[in-house]
């Protein structure tokens, strides 16, 4: 098995409140392989875009990681003073926002933005790199980029800005992508052009990715393995496939159980998973879905699960101790 190209371990990240610290992160691990798209999903709150954030070293006070290591490529970067983290971001690492607007300044032409980039991360000539932008522009779909290039941000659609982001991350050749909800504020045509293309990066780059997002569909379009989280922990890991048409722990149950399918029993009723995430000032003792699991018993209120191997997942949920008698099924 080759390096994983980013490794988090034990990952915790807290954030300084008035009424004390509060954690939203807690514990958490995994690696994503040269050329896989690992795809983080929960609901609102469960902790995916902080995750992201903590990686790429985009976590502002009063926030901070709070133990923990992130490794890029076997190179430790949570503890890198500032000024050789931003050497990696951009260069090492490319990120992709919900919001295009977010990543283009609306006062710069798109081509300009394209170059300076490029020539921020390598060394190349101004017409070097104005050749290579035309290039980026082309490879993630954008007809006529020569002419594209003197456009504003303006004058571009939501899904044409998205594809300037991901040339503007892909620019330097990152080992590392962490898209954060890159398709949510697109119609569904522009958001499967928006997926091919990330599928395509890993093929044709060798290019990591953390996909974080909401949307199942789009996890199951693009991504190689998924992670479910919440309230700052992973219930459950594992290849897509698996975890989408088999999901092991309850709450992922939930969550796939949710989506609605064109086959199979029209009549069937879809899940429904009562009650909501807890506050990160409320978050209960043992596992942290138990108030709404039902299949808690009593280790689950005072005893957090750890992840355990089932086939190719993980989950971290009691039911699957064999030290227990207890059956998921």
């Amino acid at each position: 098995m080759s390096e994983p190209v980013l490794s988090v371990r034990d990952l915790r990240v807290e954030f300084a409140g008035r009424r004390g610290v509060l954690r939203a992160i807690d514990g958490v691990s995994f690696d994503i392989a040269r050329g896989e798209v690992l795809g983080v999903v929960g609901e609102s709150g469960a902790g995916k875009s902080v995750t992201g954030l903590a990686a790429i070293g985009l976590i502002d006070p009063p926030g901070r990681i709070s133990g923990g290591e992130i490794l890029l490529s076997g190179l430790r970067i949570d503890n890198l003073p500032p000024e050789e983290m931003r050497k990696i971001r951009g260069k090492r690492i490319g990120m992709i926002f919900q919001d295009p607007l977010t990543s283009l300044n609306p006062l710069y032409r798109i081509g300009d933005q394209l170059i300076e980039t490029i020539r921020t991360h390598l060394d190349l000539s101004e017409s070097t790199a104005r050749k290579r932008a035309i290039e980026l522009l082309a490879e993630v779909g954008i007809p006529a980029p020569d002419k594209r290039m003197e456009a504003y941000p303006h004058e571009f659609s939501g899904g044409m800005r998205q594809r300037v982001v991901i040339a503007l991350a892909i620019s330097a050749e990152p080992e590392l992508i962490i898209a954060d909800e890159p398709t949510t504020a697109l119609d569904v045509s522009v958001q499967a052009q928006i997926i091919a293309l990330l599928r395509r990066l890993g093929r044709d780059h060798g290019t990591a990715v953390m996909l974080v997002t909401h949307d199942m569909g789009v996890i199951a379009e693009t991504s190689d393995r998924v992670a479910v989280m919440y309230s700052g922990r992973i219930a459950e890991i594992g290849p897509v496939r698996d975890v989408v048409q088999n999901p092991l722990h309850p709450y992922a149950k939930g969550l796939m159980g949710a989506i609605p399918t064109l086959s199979g029993d029209a009549s069937k009723r879809l899940v429904q998973i009562e009650g909501s995430m807890p506050r990160l000032s409320a978050i209960p003792p043992g596992c942290a879905f138990n108030p709404r699991c039902a299949f808690a018993f009593d280790r689950c209120r005072i005893e957090r699960p750890q992840p355990i191997a089932v086939g190719a997942q993980r989950v971290a949920c009691h039911l699957y101790d064999t030290a227990h008698a207890e059956s998921p099924r």
